[in-house]
């Protein structure tokens, strides 16, 4: 059972418990991407198992101030759109905390808040996310454990994490309302929900380090009753996933000591000491708290020989394999191979496998670029207005259009831009013009990459096509836009993002469309000759104890995957959406990630590179079952 069924069916058993004596059950509850799957599930046993809603009262964590209640950020909107338009819920018993609210009103209105909780019995059930700060509810660094319901001053990392809902930090509201540390704390249960790489640091904080106001998530270490429910990536700091042998014998936690753990911990081990891999001896392993590996696997150094052989397999510079007269005995399948890489926004192929995407398409392989998503809310207003300018005049100079039209266009963007608020949902036509841009920068950058022009198609699934960065949810159509490319190509290899750390979830929407569309096909002859490859994006690199295929580049190549990057000008200086707390352009993030990894494996004790890209492998028959 996933996190967001099992936390639904304690939600749902609370509901009818309540229900069935006459009660009513009060929910506390969260906004964001983290509960989003949740409110989903609840809707869905709303609709197919009839769950009612009728005897439930529920008080939202927070709210912007000010915001007006139908703004798209508002969470007033997002409740609506995820839960409470799709369930009987009586919406006099909904209660969220209230952004237009005059600021010397503030005080009462929050008084009144606590005291609305109180007359209805106090929280049964709690439902919290956390930010990158340990935020609960809006309670920033310095929140005091006795906190109550109140207006508080937004932290800068919390604003650059919202900046992309607002089209930009200066259109974040600095202020909001939230429930305090020491309300939340009043529940009786609490449930606190977090998934993907991008929490892992913040949830080790908030659960394995010391209480402190500079965590207000830590605080809930004393509550009687609460839950941390994650995923595996989002778990990853926690010693018991991360360094388990630490804690005793690891089949405690669910592990054993085969060849991947083995690796982890002896890669772990050589960081730690600041050795190579074929520098380690007993000692070391003893020292720290690897006793149990040398019992299970032998001596240290049989077991140094099997991770270093492992870590310089993983070394490859024939991404796609060799050709049968290069071979080393080692059958690398069909050569040339049909190669598909699913990039999910315009410039994530060059940007986080450049320099593989370039070494596939000298070798010889038939490489495919498919770009899943039209990418056009990541443009900047003025950039689309500097490239409607240019295609009038270019028009009206050479008579290809009347003057008339050329001034029918002129005058309706400048229209719409003259109104536009910040936040605002672009017009069809500035929509347009926005994804034309990207597009054809994603052309020019995987042309230069060396990919036939015959070869690169843009897939504009429609969950992406909102013009906000809130999208759908994935359909039937998205899924079979992807299966019917897959279909007609029938690849030997696919890439795809596997980044779910993406931090606007864009990415983990189109690897779980690839997915479904590789479930869908699983029983087609040709996906038992297929291979998953997954790659990271621009925020994260896969652990070198992860890692099935290094690619090495040479300097000449770092450079021309740079020269790919910069052909999305669009992107370059100043994306729209940098992700958070990185100023970096996304051709120094890719560098400066590449380098890290190669230097790595250098320390490990294997060859100098200049850069290295990272692959994960997954078999796709047996990920799609």
């Amino acid at each position: 059972m996933n996190a967001n069924r099992a936390v639904a069916c304690e939600i749902a058993t609370l509901i009818r418990s309540r229900a069935g004596s006459g009660e009513m059950a009060v929910l506390g509850l969260a906004t964001g991407s983290t509960p989003q799957g949740l409110y989903d599930e609840l809707v869905r046993m709303h609709r197919e198992e009839g769950l009612s809603f009728r005897n439930v009262v529920t008080f939202n964590l927070d709210e912007y101030w000010p915001m007006d209640p139908v703004a798209l950020q508002s969470y007033h909107r997002f409740m609506a759109e995820s839960l409470f338009d799709h369930i009987d819920i009586d919406r006099a018993n909904v209660h969220i905390p209230d952004g237009t609210i005059e600021q010397e009103m503030i005080a009462e209105f929050c008084r009144d808040y606590e005291e609305k909780m109180r007359d209805a019995g106090g929280i049964d059930f709690q439902i919290l996310g956390v930010g990158r700060t340990g935020h609960i509810g809006f309670n920033e660094p310095g929140s005091p454990r006795s906190s109550r319901t109140r207006l508080i001053t937004l932290d800068r990392v919390t604003r650059l994490d919202a900046a992309s809902d607002f089209f930009g930090e200066r259109n974040v509201p600095r202020r909001a309302i939230t429930m305090g540390v020491g309300t939340i704390l009043d529940a009786r249960r609490i449930v606190l929900m977090a998934f993907g790489e991008g929490k892992a640091s913040i949830i080790h904080r908030a659960v394995e380090e010391e209480m402190t106001r500079t965590v207000a998530a830590s605080f809930l270490q004393e509550h009687p009753n609460c839950e941390v429910v994650l995923d595996r990536p989002a778990a990853g700091c926690l010693t018991p996933v991360n360094t388990p042998w630490l804690l005793g014998p690891i089949e405690r936690f669910g592990e054993s000591w085969d060849a991947r753990t083995t690796r982890r911990a002896v890669i772990w081990l050589a960081k730690r000491v600041q050795k190579p891999i074929l520098m380690l001896v007993e000692e070391d392993y003893n020292e720290h708290g690897l006793q149990e590996l040398i019992s299970v696997r032998g001596s240290a150094y049989d077991i140094n020989i099997e991770v270093f052989k492992t870590l310089q397999r993983s070394v490859t510079g024939w991404p796609g394999g060799k050709p049968a007269d290069r071979g080393d005995g080692v059958s690398n399948g069909p050569f040339p191979k049909r190669v598909v890489v699913f990039s999910p926004h315009p410039d994530d192929d060059v940007i986080s496998m450049g320099g593989t995407l370039i070494r596939l398409c000298e070798q010889g392989h038939e490489v495919h670029v498919a770009y899943q998503t039209s990418g056009n809310i990541a443009v900047w207003d003025a950039e689309a207005v500097r490239h409607a300018e240019f295609v009038t005049e270019f028009c009206d100079a050479f008579s290809l259009i009347s003057e008339q039209e050329v001034a029918r266009i002129r005058e309706a963007l400048t229209r719409f831009l003259g109104k536009k608020q910040p936040g605002d949902i672009d017009s069809p036509e500035l929509q347009r013009i926005k994804g034309l841009i990207r597009r054809t920068e994603a052309r020019a950058g995987a042309e230069y990459a060396g990919v036939r022009p015959e070869c690169i198609h843009f897939l504009d699934m429609p969950f992406y096509e909102t013009g906000r960065v809130r999208k759908d949810r994935l359909g039937d159509t998205d899924i079979q836009i992807v299966s019917g490319l897959l279909q007609e190509i029938k690849p030997h290899q696919i890439y795809a993002a596997g980044d779910l750390s993406d931090p606007h979830g864009t990415h983990r929407v189109c690897l779980d469309a690839i997915n479904r569309a590789i479930a869908a096909l699983s029983d087609s002859p040709w996906m038992r000759e297929c291979t998953l490859w997954h790659y990271r994006g621009a925020w994260q690199e896969w652990e070198p104890h992860e890692i099935d295929m290094a690619v090495p580049l040479s300097p000449d190549e770092v450079e021309r995957k740079r020269i790919a990057i910069f052909k999305h000008q669009s992107q370059k200086d100043r994306a729209l959406f940098p992700g958070p707390n990185d100023v970096r352009e996304f051709w120094q993030r890719a560098e400066d990630r590449n380098r890290s990894t190669a230097e790595i494996y250098d320390k490990l004790g294997l060859q100098e590179y200049q850069a290295i890209e990272a692959f994960v492998r997954y078999d796709c028959l047996r990920s799609s079952g």
